[in-house]
Protein backbone atom coordinates (compact mmCIF):
# COMPACT_ATOMS: atom_id res chain seq x y z
CA UNK A 1 0.00 0.00 0.00
CA UNK A 2 1.03 3.80 -0.97
CA UNK A 3 2.13 5.62 2.64
CA UNK A 4 0.30 7.75 3.52
CA UNK A 5 1.75 10.20 2.96
CA UNK A 6 1.72 10.05 -0.94
CA UNK A 7 -1.95 9.65 -0.71
CA UNK A 8 -4.91 13.11 -0.92
CA UNK A 9 -7.07 13.71 2.43
CA UNK A 10 -9.94 15.68 1.19
CA UNK A 11 -11.78 15.99 -1.86
CA UNK A 12 -10.09 19.87 -2.20
CA UNK A 13 -6.85 18.67 -3.84
CA UNK A 14 -8.70 15.79 -6.35
CA UNK A 15 -11.11 18.53 -7.58
CA UNK A 16 -8.04 21.24 -8.09
CA UNK A 17 -6.23 18.66 -10.24
CA UNK A 18 -8.79 17.46 -12.08
CA UNK A 19 -10.19 21.32 -12.85
CA UNK A 20 -5.99 22.50 -13.34
CA UNK A 21 -4.29 19.58 -14.46
CA UNK A 22 -3.30 17.94 -17.61
CA UNK A 23 -4.59 14.86 -19.00
CA UNK A 24 -2.70 11.70 -20.36
CA UNK A 25 -5.52 8.77 -21.72
CA UNK A 26 -5.09 5.50 -22.67
CA UNK A 27 -8.10 3.18 -23.30
CA UNK A 28 -7.57 1.53 -19.96
CA UNK A 29 -6.33 4.37 -17.79
CA UNK A 30 -5.79 8.06 -17.90
CA UNK A 31 -3.57 10.05 -15.38
CA UNK A 32 -4.50 13.69 -14.69
CA UNK A 33 -1.43 15.28 -13.08
CA UNK A 34 -0.73 18.72 -11.70
CA UNK A 35 2.22 20.65 -9.91
CA UNK A 36 1.85 21.07 -6.00
CA UNK A 37 3.67 23.22 -3.87
CA UNK A 38 3.66 20.74 -0.91
CA UNK A 39 7.36 19.73 -1.43
CA UNK A 40 5.90 15.51 -2.06
CA UNK A 41 4.19 13.66 -4.69
CA UNK A 42 0.49 12.81 -4.22
CA UNK A 43 -1.21 10.22 -5.71
CA UNK A 44 -5.17 8.88 -6.30
CA UNK A 45 -6.66 6.09 -8.01
CA UNK A 46 -10.48 6.53 -8.82
CA UNK A 47 -12.77 3.76 -9.98
CA UNK A 48 -15.92 4.10 -11.18
CA UNK A 49 -18.86 1.79 -10.69
CA UNK A 50 -19.15 1.52 -14.07
CA UNK A 51 -15.87 -0.56 -14.79
CA UNK A 52 -17.05 -2.98 -11.28
CA UNK A 53 -20.23 -3.12 -9.95
CA UNK A 54 -19.15 -4.59 -6.64
CA UNK A 55 -17.18 -2.76 -3.86
CA UNK A 56 -14.78 -5.85 -3.50
CA UNK A 57 -13.61 -5.71 -7.04
CA UNK A 58 -12.97 -2.35 -7.28
CA UNK A 59 -10.86 -2.39 -4.12
CA UNK A 60 -9.19 -4.99 -5.70
CA UNK A 61 -8.50 -2.69 -8.65
CA UNK A 62 -7.20 0.05 -6.40
CA UNK A 63 -4.80 -2.09 -4.50
CA UNK A 64 -2.97 -3.32 -7.19
CA UNK A 65 -2.84 -0.16 -9.06
CA UNK A 66 -1.75 1.61 -5.78
CA UNK A 67 1.04 -1.17 -5.24
CA UNK A 68 2.36 -0.64 -8.86
CA UNK A 69 2.48 3.03 -8.32
CA UNK A 70 4.84 2.05 -4.76
CA UNK A 71 7.10 0.90 -6.92
CA UNK A 72 7.26 2.87 -9.79
CA UNK A 73 7.26 6.21 -7.12
CA UNK A 74 10.56 6.36 -6.55
CA UNK A 75 12.05 6.86 -10.10
CA UNK A 76 9.58 10.14 -10.65
CA UNK A 77 10.80 12.36 -7.60
CA UNK A 78 8.60 15.28 -9.16
CA UNK A 79 6.56 16.93 -6.50
CA UNK A 80 3.44 16.92 -8.75
CA UNK A 81 -0.64 15.35 -7.75
CA UNK A 82 -1.35 12.51 -9.59
CA UNK A 83 -5.30 11.08 -10.45
CA UNK A 84 -5.20 7.84 -12.38
CA UNK A 85 -9.00 6.83 -13.31
CA UNK A 86 -9.24 3.34 -14.35
CA UNK A 87 -11.75 2.71 -17.51
CA UNK A 88 -11.53 -1.12 -18.01
CA UNK A 89 -12.14 -4.28 -15.21
CA UNK A 90 -9.07 -5.82 -17.60
CA UNK A 91 -6.96 -4.24 -14.94
CA UNK A 92 -8.06 -6.92 -12.31
CA UNK A 93 -6.98 -9.46 -14.51
CA UNK A 94 -3.76 -8.48 -16.20
CA UNK A 95 -0.08 -9.46 -14.88
CA UNK A 96 1.42 -7.09 -12.33
CA UNK A 97 4.05 -6.50 -14.52
CA UNK A 98 2.26 -5.56 -17.25
CA UNK A 99 0.27 -2.72 -15.05
CA UNK A 100 3.50 -1.68 -14.24
CA UNK A 101 4.71 -1.10 -17.26
CA UNK A 102 1.69 0.34 -17.48
CA UNK A 103 1.97 2.88 -15.51
CA UNK A 104 5.33 3.57 -15.85
CA UNK A 105 4.95 4.83 -19.15
CA UNK A 106 2.08 7.36 -18.08
CA UNK A 107 4.59 8.84 -15.79
CA UNK A 108 7.43 8.51 -17.96
CA UNK A 109 4.37 10.70 -20.90
CA UNK A 110 4.05 13.27 -17.84
CA UNK A 111 7.78 14.12 -17.72
CA UNK A 112 7.75 15.07 -21.16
Amino acid sequence: MLSKKYRFHSRGGVKYTYKHGKTIRTPKISLVYNENARGHTRCAVVVSKKVEKTAVARNRIRRRVYEAIRLELPNFPEKRDYIFVIYASEIMTIDFDELRKLIHSLFAQCMV
